[in-house]
């Protein structure tokens, strides 16, 4: 098992990145163009890995996260490690290398959160190497994954009426869909702002959405889709793909023009996209964490809050997955006391 520091500097993991787009495990948030990211908002990375940077075998890429007071770190490892799950020596021998990695870093904590699905039979290893699920989570539990193997036809067939319907209005009502440059993420910027306005949520900032751009557009692996009408932008997508998997990352819409339906011909567009890409699934990131039956009754009920989010997502069709969520193991002995201050905290 060798561990690698991959902070300084990235460029060293030579195979990386290939191996997490050939990987039935690898996820965009696995790659090194991720990490690099998320250094740009105050957080540390680095892979460990089994086998050689330029032909890895399994592994993990690490973001750490300094504590209050400079205490020391957590540890996180987002929808990983990279390991064939089923090969349980291998998943604890990466695991035990990563809790060493933590520990030199000071880290209280290590959390992981794989992209298992929920009952998988690989939380046996995790609760063996004293990992446990606590009531959070850090990434979307639950999600819709598109099938886009397919053809265009029978995708759109599959989806809802209303749905399929909006898609096809957008098209004859002069929407019309363009792939951005660099240059347009200040007009991205503009229209995730009036998103976040108008439904009162968070967005990043304008630099966020410039490098993440930056940092994935070399190797073909993002897309910034605007739909506008006679030239104005009416909606945006950000979508990722790595390997055979796309990802709807961000989208926003303006005010203006809502009843073209631009959010779906902009949806469709992204799905084209990672479909000519050679993508086999598209992952719309995120819905309410709730039972299907409770969904689909809320689905026809409710439009307040993530249900608004819900009935549009799910409207393409696709297929409800739930994870297995966030596990943690303990590396210090005040952490289990710390993290539930810190929860208690929260809730208040």
């Amino acid at each position: 098992m060798t561990i690698l520091n991959a902070i300084s500097p990235p460029e060293a993991l030579t195979g990386w990145d290939d191996f997490v787009a050939a990987h039935p495990s690898g996820h965009l948030l696995q790659t090194t163009g991720w990490g690099r990211l998320k250094a740009e908002v105050g957080w540390d990375w680095e892979v460990v890995l089994s086998g050689t940077p330029e032909a890895p075998q399994a592994g993990a890429l690490v973001l750490y996260r300094s504590l209050p007071l400079k205490l020391g770190t957590v540890a996180y490892v987002p929808r990983g490690p990279v390991v064939a799950w089923e090969d349980e020596t291998t998943v604890k021998a990466l695991l035990t290398a990563l809790h060493r990695a933590a520990q030199r870093r000071r880290a209280w904590a290590c959390w992981v959160e794989p992209e298992l699905p929920d009952g998988h039979a690989s939380t046996a290893v995790l609760l063996a190497l004293r990992y446990r699920p606590p009531v959070r989570s850090v990434q979307p539990r639950r999600t819709i994954l598109v099938d886009l193997t397919p053809t265009e036809d029978e995708i759109l067939a599959a989806m809802k009426s209303k749905t399929r319907y909006n898609v096809r209005l957008s098209q004859r009502r002069g929407i019309r869909v363009r792939q951005g440059t660099l240059e347009d993420i200040p007009l991205f910027y503009r229209l995730m702002q009036e998103t976040g306005a108008r439904d009162a949520f968070g967005i990043h900032t304008e630099a966020y959405y410039r490098r993440a751009y930056e940092l994935f557009a070399p190797r073909g692996q993002v897309a910034l889709l605007l739909a506008e009408l006679e030239g104005e932008p009416l909606a945006g997508v950000l979508a990722f793909a790595v390997g055979t998997k796309a990802w709807y990352i961000a989208g926003g819409s303006s005010n203006r023009h809502r009843n073209l339906m631009p959010t779906y011909g902009v949806q469709w567009a992204a799905m084209q996209w990672a479909r000519a890409r050679g993508c086999t699934v598209y992952d719309l990131w995120g819905v309410p964490d709730a039972d299907e039956e409770i969904l689909e009754r809320e689905f026809t009920e409710r439009r307040d809050g993530l249900w608004g989010v819900y009935r549009f997502k799910r409207g393409f069709g696709g297929r409800l997955v739930r994870y297995v969520g966030l596990w943690e193991r303990s590396l210090h002995p005040l952490y289990p006391l710390a993290s539930a201050l810190a929860l208690k905290l929260a809730r208040r």
